[in-house]
């Protein structure tokens, strides 16, 4: 039996992960144009080594830094180049900070037992935050960043045909923007994240 997490109040409780995800070759990904072209386009940006803006040439994958508030589900989300320790410390302070410019002060943060978050590098990003690690082989105890990166996955990663890694990038802010202040969330009674946090301004601009 799942015992399902319920936070009372924004900041009370942050999950943080990391999704791996698959760069699109130039002309568009096996997933959107076929097994057979989309082998094509990832050998023919290969050896033409097309230069991406984020990260080198457009091959390998993009790591998917996120944090999301358990009360309200506000979501910070980054990609990056790796899941390294220092990538997921620094990657931290951003995110911590982000919530506080918001008016959410974080108490508590839930993350797996991935060497990252193991370090010392994270636990000394965290500072006095209190840090919580998920039970090994219970990933549903993380359920809500998972369940983010599962929507996320399904409307704009995986969404339309994208015919370049680089315009599914310059896609990414502006869906997080439409998630966080826009769409209705199940769990929330169909509003939008933002409207449960606090006194945060510009909620559909």
């Amino acid at each position: 039996m799942i015992r399902r997490m319920h936070s009372p109040h924004c900041g009370d409780l942050v999950h943080v992960d990391v999704k791996k995800l698959g760069k699109i070759p130039a002309g568009g990904g096996w997933r959107k144009v076929g097994r057979s072209a989309g082998s094509r386009n990832a050998r023919a940006d290969k050896s033409s080594g097309e230069v991406d803006k984020y990260y080198r040439p457009v091959r390998g994958y993009h790591f998917l830094h996120t944090a999301i508030d358990a009360h309200s589900r506000l979501a910070y989300s980054e990609l990056l180049g790796d899941e390294r320790k220092a990538t997921a410390a620094a990657f931290w302070l951003r995110a911590n900070a982000w919530f506080t410019e918001h008016g959410i002060t974080v108490e508590k943060v839930l993350t797996d037992n991935g060497s990252c978050y193991r370090s010392h590098a994270f636990r000394d990003a965290l500072g006095e935050i209190k840090h919580r690690r998920t039970r090994p082989y219970r990933p549903q105890t993380n359920g809500k960043v998972e369940r983010f990166h599962r929507t996320l996955a399904d409307e704009w990663a995986y969404a339309r045909l994208y015919t370049s890694d680089r315009e599914r990038c310059d896609e990414f802010p502006r869906w997080l923007h439409t998630y966080n202040y826009h769409r209705g969330h199940t769990a929330l009674g169909g509003q939008p994240p933002a409207t449960r946090v606090p006194n945060l301004s510009g909620q559909y601009s």
